[in-house]
């Protein structure tokens, strides 16, 4: 499967913004997706994530302001991002694994096996 990440940007602090992550290849629907994010000089951390059945996770950071949601119709993954802070400053990435991990704690990167290319947030302060 091919993952593109999209809806990056720059924003306000306090302001939002709605990544995409859409899948080709193979139907979106069968697989488990992760959003992770990488700041310059830091490794790439969780933010959240979504299985097949539509169970989810999120990072401490970010819990109660972001949001994940897939539409499987349009084969697509969502990172409704809102209350945005300078820390959420990084790339963003999807991943995608054809069976994902057990959410019962946060997933790591080798939880998944397809990744886009990223898409760049900034937030001011």
């Amino acid at each position: 499967v091919q993952l593109q990440a999209s809806g990056g940007g720059l924003a306000q602090a306090g302001g939002s913004l709605r990544l995409s992550c859409a899948a080709s290849g193979r139907t979106f629907s069968n697989y488990a997706v992760g959003w992770f994010r990488q700041d310059s000089g830091k490794e790439r951390e969780f933010v959240a994530a979504i299985k097949r059945i539509g169970t989810t996770r999120y990072a401490d950071s970010v819990k109660g302001r972001f949001t994940i949601s897939r539409d499987n119709a349009k084969n697509s993954v969502y990172l409704q991002m809102n209350g945005l802070k300078p820390e959420d400053t990084a790339l963003y990435y999807c991943a995608a694994a054809e069976v994902g991990p057990f959410l019962f704690r946060d997933p790591l990167v080798g939880d998944y096996d397809y990744w886009g290319q990223g898409t760049q947030v900034t937030v001011s302060s």
